[in-house]
């Protein structure tokens, strides 16, 4: 799974550090971890296909 995502703070693709797959209310799969660099949460929804 990639664990990469956009930091809203760094302005920048960055690494996800403690990253896990969660569901969204909508049942979609999502990401959500904290920025490796600043700590910023960051939230990545993925692809429902399989």
């Amino acid at each position: 799974m990639d664990e990469s995502g956009y930091c809203v703070k760094c302005k920048a693709s960055r690494k996800m550090s403690n990253a896990q797959q969660v569901t969204m209310k909508n049942g979609r799969p999502a990401m959500k971890g904290s920025c490796s660099v600043c700590g910023t949460g960051m939230y990545k929804i993925l692809s429902s296909k399989k």
